[in-house]
């Protein structure tokens, strides 16, 4: 198994406990995390090895992650593993997927990278590589069965973990916020240049919406020093001292739980806020050479997996040049005058709720365990006649 970053490290932990149930006897090596090797996984490299931030970074360390893929590869073809299971990270994995799938190995990769979004082109390589292809979202088979590429919807792990019905007054509680205020959750991301492109923005917005709602409380959930310590900065620069606003080290789902609204950079957190149904607005701002590119390779109309996974545009976008904090602070101000709106929202983040719990570990487990087995029909079609 390869799993990158935290998330990967999360979601492999989660399968290698579902195969283990129906395979008590599997053993499992690779590149993990701690929540892997809590669960028994032999970590044979770190999972944050793989963590890059952008083009840059991933050519500046090509040459040391390449060499880590060539030597994982050579200890598979030796110990010749029943399947390699991929867990995201299509940049590395996919050439490893190849490889194995061309020695004879089932290659099976979980979470299908966003085809859907700008890199179609993708699943030509895909096809070529993988033997199996787990997805978290309902639409995505269809695009994979049509390249003929075997696939299995097992629906996303959040869904599973987030509550149907989210305890706002309890998380409240916990953060110590006044029953009375209104609150605004910012999120300006996990990595430190999501935060730098953000935090100026974020807190001139805040001012705006402050100088229109007096009563209002805003949290900041920060997921390291580092992000943190990029926050403070802006609020100096900005001369926000003043500003009712709490940041807080992680705590994220807790503040997003408890907010009134959310104003979220593009990615995952979005997705949270969807399934905590809270109402949002999603912004994002990167390189201008960047942002064209995928623009021009676009295929949906939105970025937001809300309105992506909901077919339809349920909150605002601010992108980019549009991400301006007057835009952005008119359409939180909107979120908080017209409850009405919001507890709509409420009904179809539900129904998206519900479509997305599938029970994904076990799901793919059920999926995965037939290669393990050899019973699964590529097992068959392989052996003599």
């Amino acid at each position: 198994m390869v799993a990158g970053e935290a998330s990967g490290d999360l979601l492999a932990s989660h399968l290698i406990r579902a195969i283990r149930r129906e395979l008590p006897e599997a053993e499992f090596f690779g590149i993990g995390g701690p929540k892997m090797q809590a669960e028994g996984f032999d970590v044979r490299w770190p999972c944050e090895l793989l963590a890059v931030h952008g083009y840059v970074d991933a050519l500046k360390r090509y040459r040391e992650l390449s060499g880590i893929r060539k030597s994982l590869l050579r200890q598979i073809r030796r110990e010749q593993p029943a399947a390699f299971i991929g867990v995201d990270a299509p940049d590395f994995n996919l050439w490893l997927e190849g490889k194995v799938k061309d020695a004879g190995m089932p290659a099976i990769h979980f979470v299908s990278p966003s085809i859907w979004a700008w890199r179609g082109g993708r699943i030509k390589r895909i096809a070529r590589s993988v033997t199996r292809m787990l997805c978290l979202f309902p639409f995505e088979p269809a695009l994979y069965e049509r390249a003929g590429v075997p696939v299995s919807y097992v629906g996303h792990p959040l869904a599973d973990v987030f509550p149907l019905v989210p305890d706002r007054s309890a998380a409240r509680e916990l953060l110590g916020l006044n029953a009375q205020r209104k609150v605004v959750a910012l999120l300006p991301g996990s990595r430190q240049s999501e935060v730098r492109n953000l935090a100026d923005t974020y807190i001139t917005t805040a001012k705006l919406l402050l100088s229109q709602r007096p009563d209002v409380t805003f949290l900041v959930p920060l997921a390291t020093r580092e992000t943190r310590a990029i926050f403070e900065e802006a609020l100096r620069r900005n001369d926000a001292s003043e500003l009712p606003i709490r940041m807080l080290f992680g705590h994220a789902v807790d503040a997003m739980t408890a907010a009134d609204a959310v104003l979220v950079a593009s990615g995952t957190a979005s997705l949270e806020a969807a399934l905590l149904k809270r109402p949002m607005v999603i912004t994002y701002r990167i390189g201008k050479w960047q942002y064209r590119l995928m623009k021009r390779l676009a295929y949906l109309p939105w970025v937001g997996l809300p309105n992506i996974l909901c077919n339809e545009s349920m909150v605002p976008e601010l992108l980019q040049d549009d991400a301006s904090p007057d835009k952005l602070a008119e359409a939180l101000e909107r979120w908080l005058a017209d409850t009405a709106a919001a507890e709509r929202l409420v009904e179809r983040f539900t129904e998206l709720h519900l479509t997305l719990r599938q029970n994904t570990a076990e799901k793919a487990a059920a999926a995965i365990v037939p290669y393990l087995t050899g019973t699964s029909a590529w097992n068959r079609a392989r052996q003599p006649a």
